[in-house]
C-alpha cells in the first residue's frame, strides 16, 4: 500500500502531491515499484494536525482518485484514507474500492454502512485519541503518556469490537483489515511491543493486520537516531521494522518507499 498524501501538512511529504499531476505521477511510480494499493488521503493524521472538513477533503482527493484510475486502470486498487462517509463516497464514485478509516468507524458511523453497501474493502485502525490532540510517540510529557495494562490485548479488544460493528453493518468479514495504529496514542516501546506480538493480534482477530511504520518518529528512536531525526532519514529503520512486522504476522504494508521496502520483504520471506 503506497502512501499518497494530497495534503499541505503531512509529516513526511506535505505539499509534494497537492497537484493532481504530481499525485498521478507518484501513483504511477509506486505502481511500477510494485504497489498493489495506492492510499489517497486529503487530511493529515500526524499528531497536532488541524482537522479538514469533508468538502475540502473531497476537493483534494476526488480528482486525484479519478485520474489515478484513468491512468492505471485495474493495475492497482485505490483506497481512500478518511474518517468521513461523504469523502469516502466521493472517492468510491471516482474509482476507489477500499476505505481506510483511522477512527475505525467511530467518527462517522455511516462509513461502515457505506462500505457494506458498496462492497468495499475496509481498514479499521485503533487510535487512543484524535490526531489533533495527540503527540508524536517520542514527545509525550510524563503526564501525557498513554497508559495500557497490556497494549496488545487492549488494542486487540478495541479492534475486535470495531470489526463486530462493521460486520453488523453488513461489511463482509473477509473485506476487513485490522490496523493496530502504530504511532497513534502509543509510546515508542508500546509501538515496538505491538510489532513484536503481532502473531497474538492475528490470532485474536482472525484477519489480516496492516503495518504502518513508515518514517514515523518511533522508527527513528528504534534505529538509534534519537529524537531529532527527520522523516527522510528513517528509511533503514522503516525497512527493518517492516520486515520484522511481516515475519511476526503483518500482511499489508502501508509505506512511502514502496520499492525498497518491497524488495527487503521479498528477500526476507523467500
Amino acid at each position: 500500500m503506497g502512501i499518497l498524501n494530497a495534503t499541505p501538512d503531512s509529516f513526511s511529504d506535505g505539499g509534494r502531491f497537492v497537484d493532481v499531476g504530481a499525485g498521478v505521477g507518484q501513483a504511477e511510480l509506486m505502481a511500477a515499484q510494485g504497489a498493489d494499493i495506492i492510499d489517497v488521503g486529503g487530511e493529515s493524521t500526524r499528531p497536532g494536525a488541524e482537522r479538514v472538513g469533508a468538502a475540502e477533503q473531497i476537493r483534494r482527493t476526488e480528482p486525484l482518485v479519478r485520474e489515478i484510475r484513468a491512468a492505471l486502470g485495474d493495475r492497482v486498487a485505490i483506497s481512500i484514507d478518511t474518517t468521513l462517509a461523504p469523502v469516502a463516497e466521493a472517492a468510491l464514485e471516482a474509482g476507489a474500492t477500499i476505505v481506510n478509516d483511522v477512527s475505525a468507524g467511530l467518527e462517522d458511523p455511516g462509513i461502515l454502512g457505506l462500505a457494506a453497501e458498496r462492497g468495499a474493502g475496509l481498514v479499521l485502525m485503533h487510535r487512543l485519541r484524535p490526531p489533533d490532540t495527540d503527540r508524536f510517540s517520542n514527545a509525550y510529557a510524563r503526564d501525557e503518556r498513554p497508559e495500557y495494562d497490556d497494549v496488545v490485548r487492549e488494542v486487540g479488544a478495541c479492534l475486535r469490537d470495531r470489526i463486530a460493528a462493521a460486520e453488523a453493518a453488513g461489511v463482509a468479514s473477509a473485506a476487513i483489515v485490522a490496523d493496530p495504529g502504530l504511532g497513534f496514542g502509543k509510546t515508542v516501546e508500546q509501538n515496538l511491543e505491538l510489532i513484536r506480538r503481532t502473531d497474538e493480534l492475528v490470532a485474536m482477530l482472525g484477519r489480516a493486520v496492516l503495518s504502518g511504520v513508515s518514517r514515523k518518529s518511533f522508527v527513528g528512536v528504534a534505529s538509534g537516531l534519537g529524537d531529532g531525526s527527520e522523516p527522510g532519514e528513517r528509511l533503514a529503520g522503516t525497512i527493518g521494522l517492516s520486515v520484522a512486522h511481516v515475519l511476526r504476522g503483518a500482511s499489508v504494508l502501508r509505506v512511502h518507499d514502496v520499492g525498497p521496502v518491497r524488495e527487503a520483504v521479498l528477500a526476507a520471506t523467500r
